[in-house]
């Protein structure tokens, strides 16, 4: 088991991520796989975020009444974000762990640039079972790799015009199915452990209190600021994990 310092460190994580994700509808699974790969090696961060990601996204996919409806405009794109899992997860036993927390590292500022630039895309109707498959796809090598779901799932489901409510709700069934496509491809190549479900247990708790707390505060901030500040922030720890991680790999 891990030491008190360490478990304490990881609820408070979880607690900070949770908190993000209520008031934003994401962020859980991308902060604290950037805070605890500060902590841990990358395959044992990505199992620790797999039973708190798992409930607070259930809860997020389910609340609004419309998820069979998002499910049902864009299934190929929710499939193959869950099934290209398993085929990035075989990079976590051939490419050095270095190497991928740097790309976890790129991808996390990827995602916060693109946010703070306001980047969108518009994806017509004719375009949308195309692009579906090829963002699902990308998606799910890419989370099988690094554990990150968000990059470009998440510019897929904001190309589709969705309201806002549908949006956070279409991210928490991509988070969803996706936490299910992680953990059964770390099953399968030997990296999910009981001990390691235990240690995930510990950020469940906290994980749920902070998103409980930051859908309360959702409606009482400005939430255009809050957003800009979380993905400036997300930006600059990014760096640090990419330039960290190239230099322990050339080390």
């Amino acid at each position: 088991m891990a030491e008190p310092l360490t478990l304490i460190l990881i609820g408070v994580i979880f607690l900070l991520a949770g908190a993000i994700k209520g008031v934003v509808g994401m962020g859980l699974p991308t902060v604290s796989l950037a805070l605890l790969v500060l902590l841990l090696d990358l395959p044992t961060a990505m199992a620790l975020i797999l039973l708190p990601s798992f409930i607070t996204n259930v809860w997020q996919a389910i609340v609004g009444g419309n998820w069979l409806a998002i499910l049902r405009r864009s299934p190929e794109f929710f499939i193959l974000a869950t099934g290209g899992v398993w085929l990035g997860g075989h990079a976590l036993g051939s490419v050095d762990p270095s190497l991928l927390s740097a790309l976890l590292g790129f991808l996390i500022v990827l995602y916060g640039a693109s946010g703070l630039a306001n980047y969108r895309i518009t994806i017509g109707p004719t375009q949308e079972r195309p692009a579906g498959i090829v963002a699902g796809f990308v998606n799910g090598v890419l989370t099988g790799m690094t554990g990150s779901f968000a990059f470009p799932g998440v510019l897929y489901l904001k190309a589709l015009g969705l309201k806002r409510e549908e949006l956070i709700q279409g991210m928490g069934i991509l988070f969803t199915l996706s936490t299910i496509g992680l953990a059964i491809s770390l099953q399968s190549n030997a990296l999910l452990s009981t001990k390691l479900l235990v240690m995930s247990s510990v950020g469940l708790v906290p994980a749920v209190l902070g998103m409980m707390f930051g859908q309360r505060i959702r409606n009482r901030m400005s939430e255009i600021m809050f957003s800009r500040v979380f993905l400036a922030a997300l930006v600059l720890l990014g760096v640090y994990i990419a330039v960290s991680s190239v230099i322990r790999f050339s080390g």
